[in-house]
């Protein structure tokens, strides 16, 4: 059962409980606990499975780890320290593990002392075992292991098939795991919740420590943390401290008036805020949403304000960077050496980057999660206030980050969404099983749904990962794809094959795919890179703007993609691949205040009404307030108001008679995707005719030279064909092509590495469509297959949600109105020139956007 921990134990109970030494050390170093502490230290003192969810720098760690070595401590007293494994810490960077180790140096070398000085030897051990580690440290681990075993989650399922390793493990106690949430959200967290029932089966019952940030519903995540048991999810207690952070937030807009400011108004203003923002504060964290707007966020501040910034003072931080460049920006921010960094996502998580007195978010964070994760970097001590300036670049930015800070100040945050009845990542763990010995194919199936991410796994999906892992689709032999292990239905037993089983898997695990940039070539000549993930969105035919120039994509080999030069506006907007997708609780709220607004200008309210409802109801200033007022007002006039009632469709006519059907279907990337794609299959087939996609965030449009029928393509969607016509439209596309392959190594059907030789991305690239379109002419109902599939509209896309919004429209709680436009209306000003004009420059794109405003201006009469 998981319930809310209500208890809060007073100091004289939490210390009763602590050993003596551990006691004075905790004495002598804290004035009090805090209240994470109070509420869970007892807790895990009694073997409960504990959820601790509170802000970056309230002790988390701490409270997880203070009763464990009070133990530790208590056993070394007696003697009874056994060389053995007691407690896992896992966490989801290797940075965040060098941390813990040299955070929990500083007590277990203190503790040491005093016990030294009563001539004590108390040897508690503690090491980070990663795949960075180097082989003398592992041999010296297995000699002597350590009581506190720090590692991620790939390492823990090696060493659960390391025979001598996983004796060290069988008297396990306390697992901890570290960042929660963002294991939870993705495959890795798959990955490790099965990792923790194959080592509950080998130990029994061990007491789990999960430590999250903000995050929601907690209920999902504890019962991610503990698992089920004979199909109830084990006991949790959830330990909620979050509205004891303090947030100074708010969202500032550079310009009076965000359209109404030319492009060099708009940029010279943001940096000059941005730089007085950086000056009144000593240390300034700022997030950008990409790794190129992270560069060039320091590249302008370096050449506007050249006395300001010099190489020593500023640096950037993104996954694109070397490790040693990452490293050498994180240890700067520590030592108080660095007056600005800026990042894309990479230092959104716990990593110990010393005092930030500001964030500062450019542009929206698209969930409120992942604002009060990057804010809460700042003000890093127990009863700081964390400061955070959200700052915004347009109209449609502009209404997004209000509402996320409405959100954040009245503790609403989006659902997390965790992956289940992942087939490839559980291909992984029958091998791994298979080599720890040999089981009941039944056993293993009660074992495996004691997953909180297997909990529903039918016995049909199972046995078909068992089949295919056993080699009993012989043809892929001719695909040099072998079997794993075998199966015997007779006995009802499966177990290992071969004798490299183990090097095999210990050397391709994980979940995490090898990327890299695909080289792009016209005629013969490299003309640049893409990224894997921006080529998986590429459709023949499909063009996209690269160095300046339009290309046609023609096919993609590997990591070579083949283009020819081409005309007339982009299909494809360049940065597309980077960009982060809005949460659909979020866009929910939007469309709520869109719905409201609406009300306010049908019940013909005054500008005054309208502006101070918008000031009470979204916490914004005055210049914030009278452009989205303006912009609303614009959309009533000359249109409608889309919202949580009414899908609103536009129709209008481009330059060259081209025609356009702009759907205001705000529900997020992901949303519209699936619905964008699932349309235009249906016109395909129906029109015979190729339409063009843009997709965004607050809406998608197709547009094509002749009859598009989109509004009837729409119509014929429903909840129950959408996800059939949805795996038809993919079939044949890049991005199920790609993400076969990620499926396809991640169930060993691909070796990434085989006998000391790496298999580059490119050459896995081509094994994976080759192997894709082997197994979809074997069996369409193959288990890799269905997996990408799922992979591509739950994980990707959002199969789940779209279908939400269809049986809105089949129960009549959102209407579907039609309109015509001459011009597009302003709330698909973004939209259409992001696809229509992406070979404009930036600067370009915003005088379209203007251009378009003044004749609608024009148009409502000024």
């Amino acid at each position: 059962m998981i319930t809310q921990q209500d208890k809060i134990y007073s100091e004289k109970e939490i210390y009763r409980n602590l050993h003596p030494a551990v006691r004075k050390w905790f004495q002598d170093k804290f004035d009090n606990f805090t209240p994470a502490q109070r509420y869970a230290i007892m807790d895990i003192h009694q073997g409960k499975n504990v959820l601790i969810s509170s802000p970056t720098g309230s002790g988390k760690t701490l409270t997880a780890f203070l009763s464990i070595i009070s133990e530790l401590t208590t056993l070394a007293d007696k003697g009874e320290l056994e060389d053995k494994v007691y407690c896992i810490y896992i966490s989801p960077l290797k940075a965040l593990d060098n941390d813990i180790e040299k955070n929990l140096e500083e007590p277990l070398s203190e503790i040491e002392e005093m016990a030294k000085k009563e001539g004590k030897i108390l040897g508690i051990r503690k090491a980070v075992r990663t795949g960075d580690t180097p082989q003398s440290q592992r041999a010296a681990m297995l000699r002597k292991p350590p009581h506190i075993l720090i590692t991620t989650p790939e390492t823990l399922s090696i060493l659960l098939v390391a025979p001598k390793f996983r004796e060290k493990l069988s008297h396990v106690k306390y697992v901890i795991v570290d960042e929660i949430h963002s294991l939870a959200e993705n495959k890795r967290g798959v990955h490790l919740s099965m990792s923790l029932e194959r080592l509950q089966h080998l130990v029994g019952s061990f007491t789990r420590v999960g430590l999250s940030a903000t995050v929601y519903p907690l209920e999902k995540v504890a019962s991610f943390l503990v698992g089920y048991e004979y199909g109830e999810v084990r006991d949790c207690l959830i330990v909620d401290i979050n509205y004891l952070k303090k947030l100074d937030m708010e969202v500032i807009c550079p310009v009076d008036d965000i359209i109404a400011a030319d492009p060099d108004e708009m940029n010279t203003a943001m940096y000059d805020l941005l730089d007085d923002l950086i000056q009144q504060h000593k240390t300034t964290l700022i997030f950008t949403n990409t790794r190129s707007g992270t560069e060039s966020v320091v590249f302008n501040l370096k050449k506007r304000f050249s006395d300001n910034y010099h190489g020593q003072n500023i640096m950037a931080h993104h996954s694109s960077l070397s490790k040693e460049l990452r490293l050498e920006a994180e240890n700067k921010l520590k030592d108080g050496e660095l007056k600005v960094v800026v990042s894309s996502t990479s230092l959104e998580l716990g990593i110990d980057i010393g005092y930030i007195d500001l964030v500062i978010l450019v542009s929206s964070p698209k969930s409120v999660s992942r604002a009060l994760q990057r804010i809460g970097r700042s003000g890093h001590r127990l009863h700081d206030k964390s400061k955070g300036r959200i700052l915004v670049v347009d109209r449609d930015d502009l209404v997004e980050c209000s509402l996320i800070l409405k959100n954040a100040l009245e503790g609403k945050i989006d659902s997390i969404n965790i992956p289940t009845n992942c087939l490839d990542v559980l291909s992984q763990h029958i091998y791994g099983m298979a080599i720890e010995n040999k089981w009941d194919i039944d056993y293993a199936y009660d074992v495996i749904k004691k997953s909180y991410c297997y909990k529903d796994l039918s016995e049909s999906d199972y046995l078909s990962v068992l089949s295919y892992m056993a080699g009993e689709y012989t043809s892929l032999e001719e695909r040099y794809v072998y079997a794993k292990i075998w199966v015997d239905y007779d006995q009802n037993m499966f177990g290992k094959r071969g004798r490299l089983a183990r090097m095999l898997y210990s050397t391709n695990i994980g979940t995490i795919p090898d990327r890299t940039a695909a080289v792009v070539k016209c005629a013969g000549k490299v003309v640049g890179r893409i990224e894997e993930e921006f080529m998986e969105k590429l459709r023949k035919g499909d063009s996209f703007v690269l160095g300046g120039n339009i290309y046609r994509f023609n096919y993609a080999r590997g990591m070579s993609v083949n283009v020819s030069p081409a005309s007339g506006p982009p299909t494809i907007p360049s940065w597309f691949s980077e960009q982060l997708p809005l949460a659909f609780d979020l866009a929910l709220d939007i469309q709520r205040f869109r719905a409201n607004m609406e009300g306010k200008f049908e019940y013909g309210r005054s500008k005054e009404e309208i502006m101070e409802f918008i000031h009470d109801y979204l916490y914004v200033d005055y210049n914030a307030a009278n452009s989205i007022y303006h912009y609303f007002r614009e959309q009533y006039l000359y249109a409608q108001i889309p919202s949580n009632h009414k899908l609103l469709v536009e129709f209008y006519t481009g330059f060259g008679g081209r025609k356009f059907v702009v759907f205001h279907s705000l529900f997020g990337r992901r949303v519209n995707d699936a619905l964008s794609r699932a349309v235009a299959y249906v016109i395909a087939k129906k029109y015979k005719r190729d339409v063009m996609i843009s997709v965004s965030d607050n809406g998608f449009y197709l547009s094509s030279e002749g009859k598009i029928g989109g509004l009837e393509g729409f119509q014929e969607l429903n909840s129950d064909n959408l996800v059939d016509i949805l795996i038809k439209a993919i079939d044949k596309t890049e991005t199920l092509a790609s993400r076969f392959r990620h499926c396809a190594g991640r169930s060993l059907m691909i070796l990434r590495r085989y006998k000391g030789q790496e298999k580059s991305v490119g050459r896995q690239q081509v094994k994976g469509k080759i192997l894709l379109k082997f197994v979809q002419e074997l069996d369409d109902n193959f288990s890799i297959l269905k997996e990408a599939r799922r992979e591509v509209i739950e994980d990707y896309m959002d199969v789940k949600n779209a279908q939400r919004v269809l049986e809105w429209i089949e129960s009549g709680q959102m209407e579907v109105k039609q309109i015509n436009t001459k011009i597009p209306s302003p709330f698909a000003f973004n939209l259409v020139a992001q696809g229509y004009l992406d070979v404009l420059k930036y600067e370009e794109r915003i005088e379209f956007i203007k251009r378009m405003h003044q004749a609608i201006v024009n148009e409502i009469g000024g």
